[in-house]
């Protein structure tokens, strides 16, 4: 097996795993949380209807790193929370380690008025 297969199939066990803890509902959404090398997407998601309430993603931002581009993210999901009127959400790590682009986008939404 070569290491990025070993990788990828690492972080969806850690995903799964994380899952089985963390739900969204209407009035607590679940903000899930995807890297790629190239982008970093968000969403807004309720579990119990199996509806994407709202979404973000990094590929129609200006040019900068892909840490910068996350910040930008996490503000965009947090002013579309609350103009949706929810202000708490669980947040769902998809697997990667809280740092660098995930913190960020992390952090980006909190500064925009998410809980969590």
């Amino acid at each position: 097996m070569e290491k990025s297969q070993y990788k990828s199939q690492m972080r969806t066990q850690r995903h799964k795993r994380l899952r089985s803890k963390v739900s969204g509902t209407a009035a607590r959404p679940r903000l899930a949380v995807f890297r790629s090398n190239t982008a970093v997407y968000a969403q807004l998601i309720d579990d119990e209807a199996g509806k994407t309430l709202g979404a973000a993603d990094s590929r129609k931002e200006a040019k900068g790193t892909l840490v910068e581009k996350s910040k930008l993210v996490g503000a965009n999901i947090a002013k579309m929370a609350v103009e949706a009127k929810i202000t708490e959400v669980v947040f769902d790590r998809g697997g990667f380690r809280y740092q660098g682009t995930i913190a960020a986008l992390a952090d980006a939404a909190r500064e925009g008025g998410l809980k969590f």
